[in-house]
């Protein structure tokens, strides 16, 4: 049996509340939307290249995604002994090349883990504290759980397009 994305719900975010809450949600909302973008395809359609001459896919995305979540979350934030993904200092698109549909599940697998480990590494944080940026210098939680609702917000916009022209379904 050929593997396809898992259909994903979307759940309603809060409209008021704390400002932790609302953060957390929010991000977790356009996880979920990024995700259901992928829902139903299997690794080769995941793979297409669907807007030429971009060379974006929802395979590319998933796995830049999965990085990001791992850079900022785990490596940055927590000072975690992990590499990087899908990440090299001289390939800045490494995540978008070298696509292989057969490992589609699994780097979509690796996704969602990467969601479950950033939760897990700032939940113990405040949204006041900081940490140190390589070249940046000092960033609080705050501004990083904005940054990844802004780089969600930028990829769900991408997402929602590839996936309208691999089969027409948009997730409006």
């Amino acid at each position: 049996m050929t593997w396809k994305a898992p259909e994903v719900e979307l759940t309603e975010e809060p409209l008021v509340g704390a400002e932790r809450t609302l953060l957390e949600a929010l991000l977790d909302r356009h996880r979920a939307m990024f995700l259901r973008n992928c829902a139903g395809l299997t690794g080769e359609q995941l793979a297409t290249v669907s807007a030429p001459p971009s060379n974006l896919t929802l395979l590319g995305l998933i796995r830049h995604l999965a990085d990001v979540e791992r850079m900022w979350w785990r490596i940055r934030l927590a000072r975690q002994d992990v590499e990087p993904l899908h990440r090299a200092p001289d390939v800045p698109d490494l995540a978008f090349g070298d696509l292989d549909p057969a490992r589609a599940e699994a780097e979509y697998g690796e996704l969602v883990a990467e969601m479950a480990e950033a939760r897990a590494a700032v939940a113990a944080r405040d949204l006041d504290d900081v940490f140190l940026h390589e070249q940046a210098g000092e960033m609080s939680v705050r501004w990083l759980y904005l940054h990844l609702i802004e780089e969600y917000a930028q990829h769900n916009g991408h997402a929602d397009l590839i996936r309208e022209r691999i089969d027409g379904r948009t997730n409006a």
